[in-house]
C-alpha cells in the first residue's frame, strides 16, 4: 500500500497548525525589512529538504548545520517580530470574541472592517490644521489590555467632535493616547512605552516615540498628529510615514485593517 493512502486526521492537523503559524510569522514580519530574510530562509529550508531527498549528503549537512546553528542568530533578528508572537499568545483570551480561534484566517470575524477610517481621518485633518496634538491607537488582532490599564477607560462611539474635543490642549483627556477597537473609543490618557532607537528622527517628539514604541509591541496602527508642524504620521511595525494626502492615508488604513 502506498504512503499517501496511509494520511490520517493527525496528519491533516499537523498540516493545518504548520498552516496557520506559518501564517502569523508572515503576518509579523509582512511590510518589514524581516520579510525578506524570512524568505531566504525559506529557500535554504526547502533548498536543504530537496538535497536530503537526493542524497546530496556533503550539500544537505553543510545547509543542516547552518539551519542548526543559526537559531541564536535568528533570535536576534527577529526579537521585535517573536516579541509580537509571544505578546499575542498571552494575550489571548480564549472566552473573548477575540480568542485565539476567531483569529484563525477562516474563522476569525472581520471585526476592524467595522472600525470608521474615514472618521478617524478626517479628524486628524482638522486637528492639523489647528496643529492641535492627536495619539491615536487602532487596535488590530493584539490585544492592547496592558496599556489601556495605563490610562482612563471609556466606551465612546468614534467620531469627529469627540476626537477632536479629546485632544483639545485644555482638555483633562489630551495628555497621552487613546486607544480605538470595533470603532470604540475604550480609553483616554493611555502611557505608552518610548522607543529610544537611534535611527528615529531628532526632531521626532515622544508622541511620535511613543507610537512607534506600541507598534513595535503589538500590530495596532497608529496615527499621530504632531502640534509642532501639524503633519499628520501614520506609523506600523515600527516604521513611519508622513501623510499631505488623507485620501490615500485612508485607503492604506482600511488595507492594513483588513
Amino acid at each position: 500500500m502506498l504512503d499517501f493512502l496511509d494520511f490520517g486526521f493527525l496528519d491533516a492537523l499537523d498540516i493545518l497548525l504548520v498552516a496557520i503559524l506559518l501564517y502569523y510569522v508572515y503576518k509579523l514580519v509582512k511590510g518589514t525589512v524581516a520579510i525578506n530574510i524570512f524568505l531566504g530562509i525559506a529557500m535554504i529550508f526547502l533548498i536543504w529538504k530537496l538535497t536530503e531527498a537526493l542524497k546530496m549528503e556533503m550539500l544537505s549537512e553543510i545547509l543542516g548545520k547552518f539551519l542548526g546553528g543559526g537559531v541564536l542568530l535568528l533570535l536576534i533578528v527577529f526579537q521585535q517580530e517573536i516579541r509580537k508572537f509571544l505578546l499575542l499568545l498571552g494575550s489571548t483570551n480564549f472566552a473573548s470574541k477575540k480568542g485565539f480561534l476567531k483569529q484563525i484566517p477562516f474563522l476569525k470575524s472581520e471585526v476592524n472592517l467595522e472600525t470608521n477610517v474615514d472618521i478617524i481621518v478626517s479628524a486628524c485633518k482638522s486637528m492639523s490644521k489647528e496643529k492641535t496634538g492627536a495619539l491615536i491607537v487602532i487596535a488590530r488582532n493584539n490585544s492592547l489590555e496592558a496599556f489601556k490599564q495605563s490610562g482612563d477607560t471609556m466606551h465612546i462611539e468614534v467620531n469627529v467632535p469627540i476626537l477632536k474635543s479629546i485632544f483639545y490642549k485644555n482638555s483633562p483627556l489630551h495628555d497621552g493616547a487613546i486607544t480605538i477597537e470595533d470603532n470604540i473609543i475604550t480609553a483616554t490618557r493611555v502611557i505608552l512605552p518610548v522607543a529610544n532607537d537611534m535611527n528615529i528622527p531628532t526632531h521626532f517628539g515622544l508622541r511620535h516615540r511613543a507610537a512607534i514604541g506600541v507598534s513595535l509591541q503589538t500590530d495596532a496602527l497608529v496615527l499621530v498628529v504632531s502640534e509642532e508642524t501639524g503633519k499628520v504620521s501614520y506609523i506600523k511595525n515600527g516604521e513611519f510615514i508622513l501623510f499631505d494626502d488623507t485620501d490615500k492615508l485612508v485607503e492604506l488604513i482600511k488595507e492594513d485593517l483588513e
